[in-house]
C-alpha cells in the first residue's frame, strides 16, 4: 500500500512540472532569430480566453531585417472583427543563444533564450480591453518545425493567474 502512495504522489508532482528549455537541447533544426525572422512572413492566430474558448482570430504580415546582431520585425495584425493594430520590435541577439526584445507597448524589456528547436521569451505586454489598458505577463514559446514554419504558443497571465492563450502559425514567404 505504501508503494502504491508513493508511487501516484511521484506522478502527482512530475505532473505539475513544466517544460525548459533543458528539454529541447539538441533538438534541431536549430532556432536562430536572425534566421528565421529575416525577409517577409505571415502568421495566422488564435486568441482563446481562461477556458480554451476562441474568442478571437487574425493574421500577421511581418518583416524581419538583420544587421549584425541588431533586429527589427515589424507586424501588421488583422483581426477577425476588424481591428488593426502594428508592434515593431527592436530585437537584440547576444551570446550563448539569448535575446532581449522591445516595443512600443512592452513594459520594460522581452528576455528570451533558444535550446536547439525552441525558443522561451516572457515579457509584459500593455493590452488595451474594452477601453482600458491592461499589464498582461506573456510566456511565449516558440517551436521551429522546419527552416519555413515555426509554431507559437503563449500564456498570458495577470497577477499569476491564466487569463488566456494565444496560439500561432508562422511561415516564411518565398523572395
Amino acid at each position: 500500500m505504501r508503494i502504491l502512495i508513493f508511487v501516484l504522489c511521484l506522478f502527482g508532482l512530475t505532473a505539475c512540472t513544466s517544460p525548459t528549455l533543458d528539454d529541447y537541447s539538441g533538438s534541431t533544426p536549430t532556432l536562430e532569430l536572425d534566421t528565421f525572422f529575416n525577409g517577409n512572413l505571415r502568421a495566422y492566430g488564435l486568441v482563446l480566453d481562461r477556458s480554451g474558448l476562441v474568442t478571437r482570430r487574425f493574421e500577421v504580415d511581418l518583416i524581419g531585417t538583420w544587421q549584425n546582431n541588431q533586429g527589427e520585425l515589424k507586424e501588421w495584425f488583422r483581426f477577425d472583427d476588424g481591428e488593426k493594430s502594428t508592434r515593431n520590435w527592436q530585437l537584440t541577439k547576444l551570446p550563448n543563444g539569448h535575446y532581449t526584445g522591445t516595443a512600443e507597448d512592452v513594459i520594460g524589456i522581452a528576455k528570451g533564450k533558444t535550446s536547439g528547436a525552441a525558443l522561451y521569451w516572457k515579457y509584459q505586454l500593455l493590452i488595451p480591453y474594452q477601453g482600458d489598458e491592461y499589464v498582461i505577463t506573456l510566456d511565449d514559446w516558440m517551436y521551429l518545425i522546419d527552416e519555413n514554419r515555426l509554431f507559437n504558443k503563449t500564456e498570458l497571465t495577470k497577477f499569476g493567474f491564466k487569463v488566456g492563450e494565444v496560439i500561432l502559425y508562422i511561415e516564411k514567404l518565398p523572395s
